[in-house]
């Protein structure tokens, strides 16, 4: 199980996002797609789209700090990647996405 370093900058950062400490660790636990990884300050950043438990299609960019994921920042990724998403995820799964359906 993912330990997250959370603290008041990334909590505050996401929730101007509208977007919560516990979606953001759900898009991560719910196999989400690798968008990119980049390198900010010598720190390697995963940029991944996936799901909330309640559907939700989020981005999230995290990095590891020691043993701990953090999360850096989290959006609500434009409606052509959600689309591109769900089409990922339905050729991964025979056709159809089994996940929560699509909430725009």
């Amino acid at each position: 199980m993912v330990e997250f370093d959370w603290d008041d900058a990334n909590r505050t950062h996401i929730a101007a996002h509208k977007i919560s400490c516990e979606e953001a660790e759900q898009v991560i636990a719910n196999e989400p797609i690798d968008l990119f990884v980049d390198i900010e300050n010598d720190e390697e950043r995963l940029a991944q789209v996936g799901e909330t438990n309640g559907g939700r299609i989020l981005a999230v960019v995290s990095t590891w700090r020691g043993s701990k994921l953090r999360v850096v920042t989290a959006w609500d990724p434009p409606k052509a990647l959600k689309t591109t998403y769900l089409a990922e995820k339905g050729i991964m799964y025979g056709g159809r996405s089994k996940g929560p359906k699509f909430q725009g």
